[in-house]
């Protein structure tokens, strides 16, 4: 049986790796590089018209479906697989999976071309469940490796690292792009190639820091020959447990509403700045960098603030930042301006990313199955991209501007804050159920 004691710092760091590991993935190849390597690629001829399987699709489209089916196939498998890794206590060795799989699909990705673009979506799709999947696993760590006092600190932390992690590779990728010379490459189309090993390199590799310090089975579970069968029931067990939790039921709604807010911001703001004011690439760029680095320091500042007013007020806060800067977004015209709102956007991003995970693992109760009960959280912010960033392009279609849809964002922080108003606070909560510091 593992013993863990808790609050290691050799544990917590090895905890933490994980995110400047894994976060090159969501920067280099869902925001920058891959998308615009991609719209280069599947524009020909003055069309964005592709074609797969014998259906003609707009290119941008196709790109989106991939990405939200990924998102609905993680939906699907994380309570399933998580509540098989709870029973047989095999949590590291599926996280290791997902690790693996999403880092050889982002260097496989190098060999993408249109005339292998069934394949190389494939493991594009690959790519976004390995992020995915991996994920659900990593946080389900965080009430085992630190006491509750210590998870906005430990959460913020965590965040703070994959922003510098992802944006250290970033720059250093975008400098291979744009002075190629510098690498002695001549071909064009070769760096942002490379970029895509770089990104599969740094998260697998990194990531080895993680998993030689976490352990695998910290409760010493020892599974027999029916694991499928009991992981199953494992899951149901705690999807009961969680209808008969009215506060982690309520808080979970309010986390799906403001999450699919705070998830299409995160997808649409390059677009957004791209096709409502017209900035160009090195603008967008910037802006890219504005939001990482604001987001560390926000991070750290809504962990601060969490620890004077509580976990509840402190995302409530950030949720009315979020409010206006929806708001405010819809008169942004020029590059200047755009640049101040994506200060903005870092600074409350790092917040409330970091302290809706904290808050959620002060919320569960006395519990051994982490992995599970992370599942659910983990569906709530999937199921919140693709129901958010379905919204936001269908209001853009009716409307033919991007600026009515941001109001639509404005509307899911406006009902994600009443409905956290009907949560507790978290030591209060923690006292009425007789949960452990």
């Amino acid at each position: 049986m593992t013993v863990l004691q808790k609050n290691d710092k050799k544990i917590i760091n090895g905890w933490v790796m994980y995110d400047w590991a894994n976060s090159v993935y969501p920067l280099v190849i869902t925001s920058t590089v891959f998308p615009v390597y991609y719209e280069n690629l599947t524009h020909q001829n003055g069309s964005d018209i592709v074609e797969i399987f014998g259906l003609k699709l707009v290119n941008t489209a196709l790109y989106s479906y991939v990405i939200s089916l990924s998102f609905l196939i993680v939906s699907i498998l994380s309570p399933i697989l998580s509540g098989i890794a709870d029973y047989s206590g095999n949590k590291k060795r599926f996280m290791q999976f997902f690790t693996y799989l999403g880092s050889f699909s982002c260097m496989m990705l190098y060999f993408f071309d249109t005339d292998h673009l069934a394949l190389g979506l494939l493991f594009v799709l690959f790519a976004s469940i390995g992020f995915s999947g991996s994920i659900v696993f990593y946080n389900a760590y965080l009430p085992e490796i630190a006491t509750p006092d210590l998870h906005d600190k430990i959460s913020a932390k965590g965040f703070s690292m994959g922003y510098i992690g992802g944006a250290i590779l970033l720059i250093f990728n975008l400098m291979m792009i744009q002075h190629s010379e510098w690498f002695g490459i001549e071909d064009n189309s070769l760096p942002a190639k490379i970029s895509f090993i770089t990104v599969g390199l740094w998260w697998a590799g990194f990531a080895q820091i993680t998993f030689k310090r976490l352990p695998n089975n910290v409760f010493g579970r020892k599974p027999d020959k029916e694991v499928i069968l009991k992981g199953f029931r494992e899951i149901k067990k705690v999807l009961f447990e969680l209808k008969d939790n009215r506060v982690l039921k309520t808080y979970l709604l309010s986390f799906f509403i403001f999450s699919m807010a705070v998830q299409t911001v995160m997808y649409m703001a390059v677009m957004f700045g791209k096709k409502e004011i017209a900035m160009d690439g090195s603008e967008l760029i910037i802006t890219i960098l504005i939001i990482q680095f604001v987001a560390i320091f926000g991070a750290f500042l809504f962990s601060r603030l969490s620890g004077l007013i509580g976990n509840i007020k402190a995302l409530g806060v950030s949720i009315i930042i979020w409010i206006g800067i929806c708001i405010g977004a819809y008169f942004v015209y020029t590059p200047n301006q755009f640049f101040v709102v994506a200060a903005a956007v870092g600074l409350v991003m790092g917040g409330i990313q970091s302290l809706a995970r904290s808050t959620y693992s002060k919320l569960l109760p006395q519990t051994i199955d982490h992995a599970s009960y992370f599942s659910f959280y983990d569906i709530c912010e999937k199921m919140g991209i693709v129901i958010g960033t379905f919204i936001y392009g269908y209001i853009e279609q009716l409307t033919g501007s991007m600026r009515n849809s941001v109001f639509a964002l404005a509307l899911f922080f406006v009902v994600g804050l009443i409905i956290l108003f009907f949560v507790p606070s978290v030591k209060k909560y923690r006292k009425e159920m007789g949960l452990q510091d």
